[in-house]
């Protein structure tokens, strides 16, 4: 017998030892090497990958930071400053990280934008897409809390500004602003609330969305661009006939666009990392300083677009109020589409308009949400807001009303 026959016996022993305590095989026949995604996968399927590999680089850089982060009001910008110039190659690891924030916001935004026109929010994909939108609520959260710990004069100012919103709800306003800040100001307490949250309480809650995510799209199945069901045509063995296995093929296909996508990502963190101030204001490299208030106060580009409904709106409750009504809309998607089609492909004139304002006004909402505020902008925003809670509120009518078009019986390629 062979030393290459041994070590191969060797191997199979050790695997079945593994399997018999742990079911790894089972496990990749049923999530990667069984389980059949449609063959018809097209550019807008890579962002959820992109958006897993993005989180995993979100935690291992955050574990770096972590060691050399003091957070506290006094020694929290110092700190950072540290991480930039002492620390070998810290710059790259907090470049990385803050790169990845917008990096994961921008691609959450298109793999959210992908299941808003192929219908993945339709039966039976409700649940799906509201643990989606629970991982979407979180990330907000986190982001929110991640930009305060540099603790510059965006940092301080925008924490101000951003939990000041809470007093405008009656009755209870001033007991949550001081619950949220820790304190009557925004002081080192609070710093310390949202370090404790950024690092541990939020990350641990979005490990377990995700996971529950993802086990949720394997229960139901992939949707695809034509938006119909491929477990409806199978062989004799019950391999779907419109379905390819996800191992080897789409993890090989995965493969090079996450090359492409890290190469984008590189030049970012190299060449331009604060983005022209969208990923890192200038005011953020200025200690924070509660006797000087910037001249502009916003929030980062993935916040602005709700930043500007709340501004277009003169009282500040209701502000508060159209903005989480903004995101609570997208809650319910899957019980205001009342069409009997799936993807944008097949839908009427109606939904293609529909779809094409609500993405302007969106992207409209982002940019003056950045801009400083006149006349001009705020009529804008409150243009760009109705039209945005129109998209929603009249989709009940326009998706039962118009004509659609014939589903094929098999998957287009």
């Amino acid at each position: 017998m062979t030393d290459k026959t041994v070590q191969t016996k060797q191997q199979r022993g050790f695997v079945n030892w593994f399997n018999e305590r742990y079911p790894w095989a089972d496990f990749w026949r049923k999530h990667l090497s069984e389980y059949y995604a449609p063959r018809n996968f097209n550019f807008w399927y890579f962002f959820g990958s992109f958006s897993l590999l993005i989180f995993v680089g979100q935690i291992l850089s955050g574990i770096w930071l972590v060691m050399e982060y003091t957070p506290t009001a006094d020694g929290s910008f110092a700190s950072v400053q540290h991480i930039m110039r002492e620390v070998r190659y810290g710059w790259l690891v907090r470049f990385m990280h803050t790169t990845g924030a917008s990096a994961f916001f921008a691609v959450i935004y298109l793999h959210m934008y992908r299941g808003l026109i192929y219908g993945s929010y339709q039966r039976p994909r409700e649940l799906l897409w509201l643990i989606g939108m629970a991982i979407y609520l979180m990330l907000l959260f986190e982001a929110f809390t991640g930009y305060v710990l540099p603790w510059g004069q965006m940092s301080y100012w925008g924490a101000a500004v951003i939990t000041s919103f809470a007093s405008a709800i009656p009755y209870v306003g001033d007991m949550i602003l001081v619950w949220l800040r820790g304190d009557f100001n925004v002081t080192g307490v609070t710093l310390h609330r949202f370090f404790s949250l950024h690092v541990i309480a939020v990350p641990l809650l979005l490990v377990v969305l995700v996971f529950v995510h993802l086990v949720s799209l394997h229960h139901v199945g992939s949707n695809n661009p034509d938006g119909i069901d491929i477990k409806k045509h199978k062989d004799k063995n019950g391999v779907p006939l419109d379905g390819i296995p996800f191992h080897p093929y789409y993890t090989v296909k995965d493969l090079v666009g996450v090359a492409v996508f890290l190469f984008i990502f590189c030049y970012i963190v190299f060449f331009m990392p604060t983005m022209g101030g969208l990923f890192i204001e200038a005011d953020n490299f200025l200690p924070a300083n509660p006797l000087q208030t910037p001249p502009e106060i916003s929030p980062v580009w993935y916040m602005t677009p709700f930043y500007a409904m709340l501004r277009a709106v003169p009282n500040k409750f209701l502000g508060l109020l159209t903005m989480a009504a903004a995101i609570a809309l997208m809650f319910v998607l899957p019980w205001l589409d009342r069409s009997s089609v799936r993807s944008i492909r097949y839908k009427g004139l109606a939904s293609k308009i529909a779809i094409c304002i609500f993405v302007i006004s969106f992207v409209g909402l982002g940019y003056l949400g950045h801009e400083a505020v006149s006349p001009l902008r705020t009529m804008c925003a409150r243009i760009f807001t109705v039209c945005y809670f129109g998209f929603f509120l009249l989709m009940p009518f326009y998706t039962a009303k118009e004509k659609t078009k014939p589903l094929p019986e098999r998957v287009t390629e």
